[in-house]
């Protein structure tokens, strides 16, 4: 790749990244930098915003300790540009940016400032990479929803990987509709690398129903560890040194999976913008933008199933409105059928007051659930049920000896007060008959 700074278009909008992880220690600020600067040694023009805590955890794995962070700036004591550090390759790095957060809180026109200055200097990067806050906290979650691709870093431990769900979980849960991709760090070799993504991989597919992206790993080796308490970067070794070469790998992945997404129309300091100017109480969704915290689901399903039932009993049409809501409610429990929708089903149906059924309805059901039960397992049904469901109907014919003359019978039929039923009428009539009337 050329050193060349000048060559490169610069896009209108950078692409974003968070790297980020469920819980802290699986070395996700050292890929972050690690990572930024080997982009910025192929050419490209990165701002890494350091958004672990307001410690710049960024700044100290280089040996600093910067004299102002993104807090100063929201308080107006300097502009933007005044807190950008720069580093070897000509890496720019904004530290204590969890800050921006604050904008969530401050007056219109102060938090306006803040990220108008923030949305003009992001266009001048091909690539801004958050090393977003650890954990569960809003802050992690709302710098993951800003960007374009999430980057989870996880561990062999399995502490890590239990971390790691929780996370994926959460993002799901309020609203992030994007595929997370996978960083396997410390690994001992590419077989262990691909097992522990499996792993997060079937738990995400089993539970969450989402399929996770896998971006690559680093291997665990003596020459990262020491780099981290030196305070010197792999990044900043030569080129052909193993460390430092596995950073470049991950950038050219990283550059095929961005190719591999449209890239967004708006950057980080837009959603921040979306968020300030909606309420603080919002989370992270799928485009970037803000969505209400939501509602405790099992609530949420009670108060619905409330609200059809006054509107059924309300209704002058039941029974096309029961069909209606009945065939729905079926069809979202038939989208996944598994062990659970077979036990609702059973306990559905045993829920219904057969009872009140008539004996004909009684056979006519009856009959429906063994043609049923011959379709779901054929095996299953004996051969005395067979022998009923494949049983000819007989031909209908009329019984005179029962009922008379069918003239008779017709002008019964229209004469019959609305409330008697068929089954009534045609009773009272061959009783009738066998009194002798």
């Amino acid at each position: 790749m050329t050193d060349s700074r000048t060559s490169r278009h610069i896009p209108k909008q950078p692409r974003t990244l968070a790297i980020t992880g469920g819980k802290g220690g699986v070395g996700k600020t050292s890929v972050a930098l690690n990572l930024s600067l080997t982009l910025a040694r192929e050419g490209y023009r990165v701002l890494l915003l350091d958004g672990d805590t307001d410690l710049a955890n960024v700044s100290i794995m280089l040996g600093r300790y910067p004299e102002r962070t993104l807090a100063n700036v929201m308080a107006g004591e300097c502009s933007l540009r005044d807190v950008i550090m720069e580093a070897e390759w000509g890496l720019h790095i904004i530290p204590g940016a969890s800050g921006v957060e604050q904008c969530v809180d401050m007056a219109a026109e102060e938090s306006l400032r803040v990220l108008k200055a923030l949305s003009r200097l992001e266009k001048n990067y091909d690539y801004v990479i958050t090393d977003t806050a650890s954990g569960l906290q809003k802050t992690g979650m709302h710098m993951i929803a800003a960007a374009e691709l999430a980057c989870v870093v996880v561990t062999p431990d399995p502490a890590s990987l239990t971390d790691a769900f929780s996370l994926i979980k959460l993002l799901i849960r309020r609203g992030y509709r994007r595929t997370p991709s996978v960083l396997v760090n410390m690994a001992q070799g590419a077989s262990q690398a691909r097992s522990v993504f499996q792993r997060l991989d079937a738990a995400a597919v089993r539970h969450l129903g989402l399929q996770l992206h896998y971006l690559g790993a680093i291997w665990r080796d003596e020459t990262l560890r020491q780099s981290v308490m030196n305070q010197r970067p792999v990044a900043l070794l030569p080129a052909s040194d193993p460390s430092s070469r596995q950073f470049r790998t991950l950038a050219d992945m990283l550059n095929v999976r961005l190719r591999q997404l449209p890239p967004r129309k708006a950057g980080i300091a837009a959603y921040w913008h979306r968020v300030s100017s909606g309420s603080a109480d919002t989370a992270p969704a799928s485009g970037g933008g803000q969505a209400k915290t939501p509602k405790d689901p099992a609530q949420e399903c009670k108060r619905l199933t409330a609200e059809l039932g006054e509107i059924l009993a309300d209704s002058s049409d039941k029974p096309l409105l029961r069909y209606d809501a009945f065939q729905g409610l079926f069809a979202l429990l038939g989208r996944k059928m598994d062990a659970d929708a077979i036990e609702i089903i059973q306990t559905g149906l045993a829920s219904l007051n057969w009872d009140k059924l008539e004996k004909e309805q009684r056979e006519h059901m009856a009959t429906h659930l063994r043609h049923l039960a011959a379709e779901v397992d054929p095996a299953a049904v004996p051969r005395k049920a067979e022998a009923i469901v494949n049983k000819p109907e007989r031909e209908p014919y009329y019984d005179r000896i029962s009922f008379g003359e069918q003239s008779r019978l017709i002008r019964a039929l229209k004469e019959q007060p609305s409330n008697i039923s068929l089954d009534q009428l045609l009773r009272s009539l061959a009783d009738t008959d066998k009194n002798g009337s």
